[in-house]
């Protein structure tokens, strides 16, 4: 289980809002009402809880800050330098330690504003130092914003560090930038780290676990490390010289014996004597990988000398172990020797250790004695080897549209060819040359012969077309007109229409115009108008049912406008109407007691007058004593 896991630390307030968490709780928390009739007694101890539940909620909040940051001094010593490379421990020190002095004095200030405040003598003197106690808190914690600022900083910082145990079985990688660290630890563990074909992609360290003969270890990748002074070293490097000083862990020193990280054998195996002193009492394998590019066998004989001085330093390293599990050489689509050499490790561990009797008294192996000399190798039947091959083959990976597309040869290429050489040079001109014919056919057609459905009218119909055109352009220009913004109002009722413009007889006259009957529009026009008139010729009875007819349509319309109550308009967020019915009985009961409590709303805390002076004061003559 991991021991250290910083993303449970809680969220460090600014200083703002700090205050305002503080006053609102205790504002909310403690009473808010004084009477006239309170005794100083009772104003005392009013004033003095105020100070003392503020000072309490101050403690408890700087005393979680304080307790959650982890102290360098009595965490793992890995995790102690990792933070002080990070964040510079003097600083994160003081910056706890001013939130500490803080708290301090919060306590010091309450403790001798109570005091002060049993000896308050009026209401005021004990409002006003209720005020100064509340006062100097807040102006002691806004001197600590800057440390409360830097301290958030640090804690979202710390939660995205990786969960690393340093007592389990681990597997550091480390070597020059860019020699094959990310791409091994994406093969050998589910870790995604991403990987580039430059320098410095992997900026901070990555951790994945993989299983290995029912064994889980603990695989991180470091940055690279460059072959320079110690001091010259930036942030990204000490990572990982800070993991390989305080983990105890098997390390893989990867070489790329190609050279296509940018940096030859000699300069590797530099940086290799440098750091050597970090590998002491850790078993050490040596990678030499990328060997699908450049062989063993291609490399020059001096880059074989510097390989077989590292190898001889890891033999030493690794207390007399064999040259086969000290030098891996690999490419990273493989994975052999690396895993089997960590477990021989463990177990010669386990061998020297003085518990070695005591495990053995319990082991009993058996060894089967052969029955005949037949030979029996081992079967697999076809139905297995074909399964497996069918996953295998469900496995492969499948071909997305950007495959497809870097297989055609990249973006812009279509069916091996550029999607340039598609395009008309000569595009513009053509398009102004049609532009030019349109205008002409346009001018040339001006006078052209009026049809309609295939048929060519006669010159009355032609002259009636053109009318109608004409005023349907008029009325389009008026309408525009109307529509900005000096004359975008509403429509001048007729009565205010003095000069008559919109009336039956002129629509008549232009109806008549154009050679239609007018007299159907102009019935219709004045039948509405008129409206409706009631007979005066029915009876009583008639009436009445009219009127409740009416009452019923009044009725139903109401209803079509407004929905029942229960009944779910879509937005409301019920599921059906009973939902609805419950929500709305459980709103019903929950004001109840503040309305009989004469409440506006959840926020009045309005307190009447007890004591009424009309009914509490005055001589009472006889009679009067109902009314109390």
């Amino acid at each position: 289980m991991v021991q250290y896991n910083f993303k449970k630390i809680t969220v460090v307030p600014n200083g703002k809002d700090f205050i305002d968490i503080i006053l609102s709780r205790t504002q909310r928390q403690t009473p808010t009402v004084v009477h006239k009739g309170y005794k100083i007694n009772r104003l005392r101890q009013f004033y003095m809880r105020k100070v003392k539940y503020t000072q309490t909620n101050f403690h408890e909040k700087l005393s979680t800050i304080i307790e959650e940051f982890p102290r360098l001094d009595q965490i793992h010593p890995f995790y102690g330098d990792l933070l002080h490379v990070l964040y510079n421990k003097d600083h994160y020190k003081l910056a706890l330690g001013q939130v500490n002095t803080a708290r301090n004095l919060i306590s010091k200030i309450a403790k001798d504003y109570v005091k002060l405040l049993k000896y308050g003598d009026s209401l005021y003197r004990c409002k006003c130092l209720k005020v100064a106690a509340l006062g100097r808190m807040c102006t002691v914690l806004k001197r600590i914003t800057p440390s409360l600022a830097y301290l958030e900083q640090i804690r979202q910082h710390m939660a995205r560090l990786p969960s690393i145990d340093p007592n389990t079985r681990t597997v550091l990688i480390c070597g020059y930038p860019n020699v094959g660290k990310s791409s091994f630890m994406n093969k050998v563990t589910r870790a995604d780290v991403d990987v580039q074909p430059y320098a410095f992609t992997t900026k901070s360290l990555f951790v994945g676990h993989t299983d290995y003969k029912y064994l889980r270890y603990q695989v991180i990748d470091t940055p690279g490390i460059l072959d320079r002074p110690f001091e010259d070293r930036n942030i990204i490097e000490m990572c990982s010289i800070t993991a390989l000083a305080h983990l105890r862990a098997a390390v893989l020193f990867f070489l790329d014996i190609s050279g296509s990280c940018g940096y030859t054998i000699a300069q590797q195996a530099a940086l290799f004597h440098s750091i050597k002193s970090l590998f002491m009492n850790k078993p050490l394998v040596i990678v030499c990988n990328k060997t699908d590019l450049m062989p063993m066998e291609n490399i020059s004989e001096d880059d074989k000398k510097l390989i077989d001085e590292m190898k001889a330093e890891a033999m030493k390293t690794a207390m007399g172990a064999s040259e086969e599990a000290v030098l891996l050489k690999m490419s990273t689509l493989t994975e052999e020797g690396v895993m089997s050499r960590l477990l021989d490790q463990r177990v010669e561990a386990k061998m020297k250790s003085k518990k070695i009797n005591d495990h053995l008294n319990r082991f009993h192996v058996a060894i089967p004695k052969p029955r005949d000399n037949i030979e029996r190798p081992h079967s697999i039947p076809q139905v297995v080897l074909e399964a497996k091959a069918k996953e295998a083959a469900e496995k492969e990976k499948r071909k997305t549209e950007k495959d497809l597309e870097e297989e055609n040869g990249g973006a812009g290429i279509l069916d091996g060819h550029n999607v340039a050489d598609f395009l008309d040079p000569d595009i513009l001109l053509r398009l102004e040359e049609l532009e030019r014919e349109e205008a002409i056919r346009q001018a040339d057609g001006e006078e052209e012969d009026f049809e309609m459905d295939g048929e060519e009218l006669t010159d009355e119909q032609k002259e009636q077309l053109a009318k109608i055109r004409n005023k349907k352009a008029v009325l389009i220009r008026e309408h525009r007109l109307k529509k900005t913004v000096a004359q975008n109002r509403s429509t001048v009722p007729r009565k205010f229409d003095k000069d008559n413009k919109y009336t039956t007889k002129r629509m008549g006259r232009e109806l008549s115009s154009l050679g239609l009957d007018p007299s159907a529009a102009v019935d219709r026009a004045r039948s509405k108008s008129r409206g409706r008139k009631r007979d005066r010729s029915e009876d009583a009875m008639d009436v009445d049912d009219e009127q409740e007819g009416n009452k019923k349509m009044r009725v139903r319309s109401k209803s079509r406008s407004m929905p029942p109550a229960h009944e779910v308009v879509p937005g409301d967020g019920f599921k059906d109407s009973t939902q609805k019915k419950a929500a709305l009985k459980i709103s019903n009961s929950s004001h109840k007691k503040r309305d009989k409590n004469a409440r506006r709303g959840e926020a009045d805390r309005v307190i009447p007058t007890l004591r009424p002076k009309h009914l509490f004061s005055g001589k009472r003559g006889k009679g009067k004593t109902d009314r109390r």
